[in-house]
């Protein structure tokens, strides 16, 4: 199969164990990467730093690590990190969610059998044992759903996602979005008329912790997502009414007590999103 990097972007925030099992799991794919390229957001604590001298000496010549001399937020971290890639297709992975085994050979076969840019996947939460998932967030199948469902809402699952290198850099590349990094660079790619395709099998086991739901809670992230929207809007994606319905819908999410906001999170913003 084609030959891919790993992005991955790691601060001093993360716990090294789970940066070690997201790892392991990316090293123990049935189509390992030929590339592993590691960006380090800013200073990292001592024991992030061994994980990465454990994995460098276990696996000479694979890991090419990019320190950045503070932290300057994912999409920036992202961005450096698409830019030192070699190869043309790059898989993202978060430095706390653990890969099936056999995600990227699903995402390559994709990649091999159609003309896409973008291919991701389902998502399963689960808080401790990854063994045992919780909720799990699917997302639109085909590349017309994509694009119509990304006018109001995210229509992919960014720790999922594989990217085609060269479509991601004439789309301008990661940008400053905060907290909406992934989804801000998706509607640019599809503007841009590039495809995508979402595999209806879970790839990635993605890590929520118990405060998840209470900051998504906060008025700065409502702000935030809004902001996000509305720069969607300006470049063109989407019309002024996706706008106010994503953008209410993102306030209200917001100023709803905890308890219920958790349960519409998982009942009504998770599930299935047709094809």
């Amino acid at each position: 199969m084609e030959p891919y990097s790993v992005l991955m972007s790691v601060y001093e925030k993360e716990k090294a164990a789970y940066f070690r099992e997201s790892i392991e799991s990316m090293l123990h794919q049935t189509a390992p990467a030929d590339e592993f390229v590691i960006v380090c957001d800013g200073p990292l604590t001592k024991e992030l730093d061994a994980v990465l001298k454990e994995m460098d000496e276990r696996h000479p010549g694979l890991f090419q690590i990019v320190r950045l001399k503070e932290n300057r937020g994912l999409g920036r971290a992202l961005r450096q990190g698409v830019e030192c890639c070699r190869h043309e297709l790059i898989a993202r992975m978060d430095s706390d969610d653990v890969s099936v085994l056999d995600r990227c050979e699903k995402q390559l076969r994709v990649f091999a059998e159609r003309d896409v840019d973008l291919v991701g996947g389902i998502v399963e939460e689960f808080a401790d044992d990854s063994a045992h998932p919780g909720a799990r967030r699917s997302v639109p199948q085909t590349d017309a759903a994509i694009k119509a469902f990304a006018k109001r809402r995210n229509p992919f699952n960014h720790p999922t996602m594989m990217l085609r290198r060269s479509s991601v850099l004439a789309a301008g590349n990661y940008r400053d979005c905060e907290g909406f990094e992934d989804y801000f660079l998706w509607t640019r790619m599809l503007l841009c008329g590039m495809h995508g395709h979402n595999i209806q099998e879970t790839l990635v086991r993605m890590r929520v912790s118990d405060g998840m739901y209470q900051r998504r809670g906060s008025f700065r992230y409502a702000l935030l997502g809004i902001k996000a929207r509305w720069r969607i809007h300006r470049i063109g994606y989407s019309g002024f009414v996706d706008f106010l319905i994503s953008a209410g819908a993102q306030f209200l999410m917001s100023i709803v007590p905890l308890g219920m906001r958790t349960f519409l999170y998982q009942k009504f913003l998770r599930g299935d999103r047709g094809v």
